[in-house]
């Protein structure tokens, strides 16, 4: 559980979070975020940006017997099979918004396999971590544009732009107008005039669905891809640029502008059959397709947009992502094959856009 106000950012970690114990398969996790008495939260006034489930092994230390500082000194962060950086995209579930109406649930006799013993090093535990972005947008100037990270809706330190990092380690250039950079932990979207209401707590409650492991469950691998990764070779090397997100540039308030397409030919070292899919994305979105490199459409993930006022049909907010789930066996990713992501938004400004595709491959079928 967290404390928030109007007009602030909540960008939190929550470490050892509970989690199925044991070797188990898991066969779905969904989240939403709710307050302090259980009730489901409206995207209009506490705007869920993203959460992810990250997976990674601490030191046992009872087991060393040492009583250290930092408890996480000598943490191992153990990433998903997707083909961004190492610190990039690492989670293994996560979505944003459309949370409450896009389906996870992972089909018989497929599961997730988690908590196997012989891929933990000796001395470790596997242990799991949730990190949320939670946007507060009760009583701003512009909602919209806060739940984009609109640079210029904040009240930014004076010295932002010379203090803060980039995904690229490098100073943030004054020419970043948007995105998750400007929506770090407690910084304040402008509220309206005179604007005041209480702050409250609100948490991120979180349902998993899970088998024992056995011999009947079949292991899938996740993968994240993202449609901003600008692949390059270095002699043999494949090198990844996940940017993880994006902007899209004004189209002059022209009417019939063509979409924004993000595009990306991602190589996929390992393939397998296609057990499900979806994508990660914000509003404005029209869809995501996966293609493989013969040009064949693997599945589109199309958007779902609100149409009322109660949690989970909030107007004008993606509250879904449509999910694909393949005969089995009749989708094959090849080892080496060159995948392209394509992902389409509505024209015209938006900044902190992401166009994230969730993939699930299995190595055989029953």
């Amino acid at each position: 559980m967290f404390e928030i106000g109007p007009g602030k950012v909540a960008a939190k970690t929550f470490f050892d979070v509970e989690f199925p114990k044991g070797h188990v398969g898991v066969k779905s996790f969904d989240a939403e975020l709710v307050d302090e008495e259980g009730n489901s939260v409206p995207l209009y006034e506490a705007y869920l940006h993203h959460w992810f489930a990250i997976k990674y092994h601490a030191k046992d230390w009872n087991m060393l017997k040492i009583i250290p500082k930092n408890p996480l000194e000598g943490a191992i962060y153990i990433r998903n099979e997707g083909t961004c950086n190492s610190y990039i995209l690492p989670a293994y579930w996560g979505l944003g918004g459309e949370s409450r109406g896009t389906k996870s649930n992972i089909p018989n006799p497929y599961a997730v396999e988690q908590g196997n013993p012989s891929y933990v090093p000796i001395g470790y535990e596997e242990k799991w971590l949730l990190n949320l972005m939670v946007i507060d947008t009760r009583g701003t100037k512009h909602r919209k544009h806060c739940t984009e990270c609109r640079c210029n809706r904040f009240n930014l330190p004076k010295n932002f732009y010379n203090v803060t990092l980039g995904i690229d380690g490098k100073p943030l250039s004054s020419n970043y107008k948007g995105g998750i950079f400007c929506c770090q932990d407690n910084l304040q979207c402008k509220l309206k005039k005179d604007f005041e209401a209480p702050t409250r707590k609100l948490a991120l409650r979180y349902k998993i669905t899970w088998v024992e492991w056995n011999q009947q469950q079949i292991p899938v691998r996740f993968y994240i891809l993202d449609s901003t990764d600008r692949v390059r070779t270095n002699g043999s090397q494949i090198i990844h640029d996940c940017q993880s997100e994006f902007t899209i540039p004004s189209n002059n308030g022209k009417k019939h502008s063509p979409p924004h397409i993000e595009k990306a030919n991602i190589p996929i070292e390992r393939g397998g059959y296609l057990i499900y899919g979806t994508s990660h994305m914000h509003t404005g979105v029209i869809n995501a397709t996966l293609y493989g490199q013969d040009g064949r459409t693997l599945y589109t993930s199309k958007p779902t947009y609100g149409d009322g006022k109660e949690p989970g049909n909030e107007k004008g907010y993606v509250v879904g992502m449509s999910g694909s789930y393949p005969k089995p066996g009749s989708i094959k990713i090849k080892d080496g094959e060159i995948v392209t992501v394509e992902t389409r938004y509505k024209s015209g400004f938006l900044t902190g856009a992401m166009g994230h595709m969730y993939i699930y491959l299995a190595d055989r079928l029953p």
